[in-house]
């Protein structure tokens, strides 16, 4: 039996590798990692107590407490909102009504991944998915018109991460769940660092431009005055849907979850009114919406199984003590844990190192002087570099996937906006009121 709660630590933390490196499920390896942890601690119980007790208790009510939330609800009405939109032409007539618009900036249409990226991460929420809807529909006709494809590849790396910042985001929604921390905060807490990121990308790409015009096609393509105003059929719906969940939400007029239903409602409107929908697309929406719901909320399950372990066996208190004695300022301890992120990114997707991590890192945030919601986005950023960083980068297979391309070529096209990433992190971390803006207007 173990009796100090830090070596426990290291030994769960190489067990619940081990069992995620086997290929077992996510959730399987957390509750597992927990069970070991609760029978390898020293728990010195009263003779007619068993440890199996104790694990059945705590599991009961871990998985209850973690299932059992309203604000949960909120995950598969955004998954499939999503899907709706994925799976219809919604997503191809936002490409262009986007095109006339973005045409006589420098860059021109390579703006159109950050652009459409921008606003199909406003209405799906998922990274994966805003990455592959834009990037089939962008790629090949970027290359077609005479566009660099790395440029294009890089920037659609970067724009699709900003899946997990704009809101509705479900990172947000799984973190506000595990962390207590207030969802529509969090949403909104996100509009202006996801701005300033695709702001920061646009401008290297003007950049880009202008210092090499060999990634710009020779001919310069021109939209007329009357293609811009033709454009808003294609785009007001969309703007018309952002509003409706997002404005609902800033507004005090609705929760979260009652924001995601009005998202589900808009989008099969708009399906319907670009008769864009079938009896099997549906289908298929909801098939892939359960399942991408089941899989999350088993993730979830798992690590609220594993953080309440770590607080009944003392491993977070033990941990934040530990930390606070090493006399580190908070801005070296944030630096530490972002440099640790990134490590676990190039082994672990986003949702895992979220549930993995939280339980030990929050408390040592909040020790140190942090605000959970201020964590929150600087933890989105974390996993968004999660997106992009070999050899388990979920964008770069995406892109891969259509394009085509090795991935060394896919991950040198990217490290531009990896380093732009960055830099915006900095930035939210030495001005922290880039992130409490918003969230501090808000109709209480």
């Amino acid at each position: 039996m173990i009796s100090d709660p830090l070596f426990l630590s290291v030994i769960l933390i190489v067990i619940m590798f081990v069992f995620l490196l086997s290929s077992l499920w996510i959730g399987v390896s957390l509750m597992l990692t927990g069970i070991i942890g609760m029978l390898l601690f020293d728990h010195n119980l009263p003779p007619v107590i068993s440890v199996y007790d104790k694990i059945g208790d705590l599991l009961a009510s871990s998985l209850y407490d973690a299932l059992n939330s309203w604000s949960l609800a909120a995950l598969p009405m955004f998954i499939l909102m999503g899907e709706i939109l994925y799976k219809s032409s919604i997503s191809t007539r936002l490409l262009n009504g986007l095109k006339p618009w973005l045409a006589f900036i420098p860059g021109g249409l390579l703006h159109v991944n950050v652009a459409a990226c921008s606003l199909f991460a406003a209405v799906s929420g998922s990274s994966a998915a805003t990455t592959a809807t834009v990037g089939k529909i962008t790629l090949e006709e970027l290359k077609n018109r005479g566009y660099s494809k790395t440029l294009a590849m890089g920037s659609l790396a970067g724009s699709g991460t900003l899946g997990y910042l704009i809101p509705p985001s479900l990172i947000m929604i799984i973190y506000g769940v595990l962390s207590d921390v207030s969802i529509g905060k969090l949403f909104v807490a996100g509009l202006i660092p996801g701005l300033l990121l695709a702001s920061l990308y646009s401008f290297y790409i003007m950049y880009k431009a202008k210092v090499d015009p060999s990634i710009l096609p020779k001919e310069k393509e021109v939209f007329t005055f009357k293609d811009r105003i033709n454009s808003f059929k294609d785009l007001a719906p969309i703007f018309s849907l952002i509003g409706l969940v997002l404005g609902s939400i800033y507004g005090g007029f609705s929760t979260p979850t009652e924001a995601a239903a009005l998202g589900v409602l808009g989008s099969l409107i708009l399906a319907f009114y670009f008769k864009s929908i079938s009896i099997d697309i549906l289908k298929n929406a909801l098939l892939n919406s359960v399942k991408t719901s089941v899989m999350i909320g088993f993730i979830i399950a798992g690590a609220v199984f594993l953080s309440q372990v770590i607080g009944f066996l003392g491993i977070a208190r033990a941990m934040s003590e530990f930390i606070a004695g090493l006399g580190l300022s908070p801005m070296m301890l944030i630096l530490l844990i972002g440099i640790m992120y990134i490590i676990l990114g190039m082994i672990l997707e986003a949702i895992s190192i979220v549930v993995m991590t939280l339980p030990i890192v929050l408390p040592i945030i909040i020790l140190a002087g942090f605000d959970p919601l201020w964590f929150g986005i600087f933890l989105v950023f974390m996993v968004e570099m999660a997106q992009i960083t070999p050899p388990v980068g979920f964008s770069l297979f995406v892109i891969q996937g259509i394009s085509n391309e090795k991935i060394q070529t896919i991950l040198k096209a990217t490290f531009p906006f990896f380093i732009l990433m960055i830099v915006t992190v900095v930035l939210i971390t030495v001005f922290p009121e880039i992130v409490f803006f918003l969230p501090d207007q808000m109709i209480k």
